[in-house]
């Protein structure tokens, strides 16, 4: 070894690449580099310059102890220390966040989703306003206008009604037995009212419980003249008092016997009362008034007496009716 191999410049401190990873072509050779610690430790020492005559020799150093070969060997770096010697890593890069990918895996339902909801917003627009609800107008001197409401019912016979069927022409006359009958067990029905009428109308309120307990009947007949309307009540009048009990035939088969009893009597008006037979008292009390052109009829059916209750509602429905 020459003075110039040690004698050498100190601005590399770190091995070439090549003298670390073993290559099957080594790269140009350049100045080399100085060596580690640990191989520097293993060199021998240079000879010392020779002196010039004359001068003293200095003492010789003396030699280091031996170091055994378990001193030797360096300890063991930490895990994650790089290798004394190496060169340091580069970080790994980080990782760029794939933008264009996750917005391209949401571009089919985006394009799919946007379509619906433009026209789900057109739809909202154009929808007409849904109109709220309109109160019943009921015409003066009509039918619909004459018959009392549940709340007035209700006012006076002291029972909380509700509104139940209604039909605008009579139902179809029922059988009984007699056949003379068929007037005292169908009063409302056509037996009664015929064809020859203009306006007609029957509602029926019952109990809000819907036990049946109570029920109230309202008929008005418009007639195109008084004289008809009041052929209409000469026809109820007389088959009322041509009978006095009969078997009733409903139209779902079953049968009930009913007695009949007239009550009062009157130019312009009949009440009278029919109770079934075995019915724990529940009877039905009707009362019929003429008026004018118009002819109407009030009933109540309940297990006790409504004869007082018949006779107030039916002079408030006359109140009502158009002469």
């Amino acid at each position: 070894m020459t003075d110039h191999y040690w004698h050498k410049d100190d601005a590399s401190t770190t091995l070439p690449t090549w003298q670390q990873t073993p290559r099957a072509t080594p790269p140009p050779l350049g100045r080399p580099g100085p060596l580690p610690a640990s191989l520097a430790r293993a060199q021998p020492a240079p000879p010392p310059a020779p002196a010039s005559v004359g001068q003293a020799q200095p003492a010789p150093a003396p030699a280091p102890a031996p170091v055994s070969a378990a001193q030797a060997q360096p300890a063991p770096a930490p895990p994650g220390t790089p290798h004394q010697g190496a060169a340091p890593k580069a970080p790994p890069p980080r990782p760029r966040r794939r933008v264009r990918p996750l917005l391209g895996r949401w571009r089919v339902p985006l394009a799919a989703m946007t379509p619906c909801l433009l026209l789900a917003g057109i739809g909202w627009w154009l929808w007409p306003s849904q109109p709220g609800a309109v109160p019943l107008h009921l015409v003066e001197g009509t039918v619909h206008a004459a018959v009392l409401t549940p709340d007035e019912a209700s006012r006076t016979t002291g029972i909380t009604l509700v509104s139940g069927p209604r039909a605008s022409k009579p139902a179809p006359a029922l059988s009984a037995d007699p056949a003379s009958c068929r007037i005292a067990v169908g009063p409302t029905g056509q037996a009664v009212f015929g064809s020859d009428w203009t306006a007609f109308l029957s509602a029926t309120y019952q109990d809000a419980g819907g036990l049946g307990t109570y029920t109230m009947t309202q008929v008005i007949g418009v007639y195109p003249d008084s004289d008809k309307a009041g052929g209409v009540l000469r026809t109820l009048d007389g088959g009322l008092h041509a009978c006095s009990s009969a078997v009733r035939n409903a139209e779902d088969g079953r049968s009930s016997k009913w007695t009949y009893r007239i009550d009062s009597t009157t130019p312009d008006g009949i009440a009278w009362t029919a109770t079934q037979d075995g019915g724990n008292g529940w009877s039905c009390y009707r009362q019929a008034q003429l008026k004018g052109r118009s002819l109407l009829q009030v009933g109540i059916c309940e297990a006790g007496d409504g004869r007082p209750t018949v006779q107030a509602l039916t002079e408030l429905v006359a109140t009502k009716v158009s002469g």
